[in-house]
């Protein structure tokens, strides 16, 4: 969650001192719903898709921060070979399928990732095929058409398949209560007689709880599970966002419930870390993330004539 935290202060330092460009979309207080999910995962093995708020899914999903920082610099060395930028990080090696700029367009790539590993053992007979599939997106897109249809065929087929809504309350300027006639997300999934849960979303010991009771139904053949994270973003919907629909007061509220601070505090009281390791740990975050902008700004461009490579499946 540090280095989740860290990666995204440098991003907002660089884009306003003009390092990068277009969209960004930053993660800062939503980083129990990332670390919580995907560390209950096997690393490399399931699969993730991601949203455009996607640089934590990333390096959660083990993608080197050096790597993504890269990516959001536009150079050749990054995740998506400089392709990509913010909003389209991607990885193979570390099962990221995606960051996806518009509003539910990962939910049926992650849904047909599920479909082909249980196709794979089941048709197929690949006894290794149990990949878990897990899905990230925000409240706005449980409003998406594809969020419907995907949920139907994943519990019809009982796919190995997790759904997790990061409900921040806000879809950019518009409040979750106002867009919805069921606020809660989480209960949509008894329509299709699966699993849906609610969780704190600041919480990371309670995401990661029910995360591997999700992953633990996902591989024995129980189905999928619709996981609502109640969680909150600290910045604007993206830097260009001035921040100004959202009232002081909810802010401070959900400042208040830091999930770095509130994991640092359980930490201390039950005596599994004291204040100068959690300081150690940032220290040592650090340096990770100055590491990544050098790495970054000394890294080559794009080719120009490699322009039309990768828009299409290539044996490498």
């Amino acid at each position: 969650m540090v280095l989740g935290r860290f990666f995204e202060d440098k991003c907002a330092e660089m884009y306003y001192r003009g390092r990068m460009f277009g969209f960004v979309h930053l993660y800062n207080g939503q980083e129990a719903v990332s670390t919580g999910v995907i560390k209950a995962l096997r690393n490399g093995e399931d699969y993730v898709s991601s949203t455009y708020r996607d640089h934590v899914h990333a390096l959660s999903c083990g993608v080197p921060a050096r790597e993504v920082m890269a990516e959001l610099f536009g150079k050749a060395t990054g995740c998506s070979k400089g392709r990509g930028g913010s909003m389209h990080l991607f990885s193979a090696e570390h099962g990221l399928l995606g960051g996806y700029a518009f509003v539910a367009e990962g939910i049926p790539v992650a849904t047909g990732a599920a479909f082909q590993s249980k196709y794979r053992r089941e048709a197929m007979g690949d006894q290794n095929a149990d990949q878990v599939s897990v899905c990230f997106f925000g409240d706005g897109a449980s409003n998406n058409g594809q969020f419907f249809e995907c949920l139907n065929m994943a519990a019809l087929w009982k796919l190995p398949m997790i759904y997790v809504v990061e409900n921040n309350k806000w879809a950019i300027g518009m409040a979750h209560d106002r867009a919805t006639s069921q606020p809660e997300i989480y209960k949509k999934a008894s329509v299709f007689n699966m699993v849906g849960v609610e969780v704190d979303g600041m919480d990371v010991l309670a995401v990661r709880k029910v995360a591997q009771e999700a992953v633990e139904r996902a591989r024995a053949g129980e189905g999928p599970t619709l996981i609502e994270a109640l969680t909150y973003r600290f910045r604007g919907h993206s830097l260009a966002d001035p921040d100004e629909l959202r009232s002081p007061d909810e802010k401070q509220f959900w400042g208040g419930r830091d999930p770095i601070e509130k994991l640092g505090a359980y930490l201390v009281k039950n005596k599994l870390a004291d204040q100068e390791e959690l300081k150690a740990i940032k220290v040592k975050i650090q340096g990770v993330i100055d590491e990544a902008v050098k790495f970054a700004e000394d890294s080559p461009e794009p080719d120009a004539s490699e322009l039309y490579r990768y828009v299409f499946a290539e044996d490498e």
